[in-house]
């Protein structure tokens, strides 16, 4: 168990379906990394961009994503995240990926699938609360469109960090922003906000503002729309000591939850 939880936040633009492309770019990224880094965040659908062709584009659990996952998280001694297209019993997900130094793989299938764009004709939803552990901290995985529903991430399994990875375009950016504060203060958690940047084969535009925000919902860590690598440093003191000094969350409503 460690205090504190060096992670590196990669935001970063993604070439339209091209996962070769895309790996060739990200390990110039993870390359650059610092050695203290124990975990690095890349975006959601991070080989493909936000596409809505599974069929041609998904990989399975042991395909060359996942092994380059491992190979990258071995190589730099640190767990590596984002979501991908996973084909699996003849069916599709927008699945996140979490894989550990030691190979090891937890993943989360996105519950709340984005039905403007189509996901949900094409995707199978999760339906499954999941929750990350390593180097002591509990950590929270969510996908882009979960963010615009608290109830799912509402932290009733004493999580440290709620964790989204995110194409999330420019038009709504400012409900972004606002949301992954919300979560930060309502949680009493680090929220987490990996977004990409540049243009997608629709046309869309995504501009970042990847960011981190501490219990309180300040803003500790924050991008804008560039190419960047952010490393910033978790608190599990802080996190214990507003909690301590503000126990909001045991007032909190007790509900059950239906999937």
């Amino acid at each position: 168990m460690t205090d504190t939880l060096q992670i590196a936040i990669i935001q970063t633009h993604l070439v339209w379906e091209n996962a070769i492309a895309n790996r060739k770019n990200l390990a110039v990224l993870l390359a650059q990394v610092p050695d203290t880094v124990q975990l690095a965040i890349l975006p959601e659908m991070f080989t493909t961009g936000f596409s809505m062709d599974p069929v041609r584009l998904s990989e399975t659990m042991e395909g060359p994503t996942v092994q380059w996952m491992k190979q990258w998280a071995t190589q730099k001694n640190m767990a590596i995240c984002g979501s991908i297209i996973i084909t699996e019993n003849n069916a599709y997900y927008n699945r996140f990926l979490f894989v550990k130094p030691d190979g090891t793989i937890t993943h989360y299938d996105k519950r709340h699938r984005f039905m403007m764009a189509g996901e949900g004709e094409l995707y199978t939803a999760g339906d499954t609360q999941v929750v990350i552990e390593y180097e002591g901290w509990k950590l929270f995985p969510q996908i882009c469109y979960d963010l615009r529903f608290p109830v799912f991430a509402r932290n009733t399994v004493d999580y440290d960090v709620v964790l989204y990875v995110a194409n999330w375009p420019k038009p709504r950016v400012a409900a972004w922003d606002a949301l992954l504060k919300a979560r930060a203060i309502e949680n009493m958690s680090y929220a987490i906000g990996v977004n990409r940047i540049g243009l997608d084969g629709n046309g869309l535009e995504y501009v970042g503002h990847s960011g981190v925000y501490n219990v309180l919902g300040d803003e500790i860590a924050f991008a804008k729309a560039e190419e960047k690598i952010i490393t910033t440093t978790l608190s599990k003191t802080h996190i214990e000591a507003t909690r301590k000094k503000l126990p909001f969350l045991e007032d909190q409503d007790v509900f059950t939850l239906e999937t």
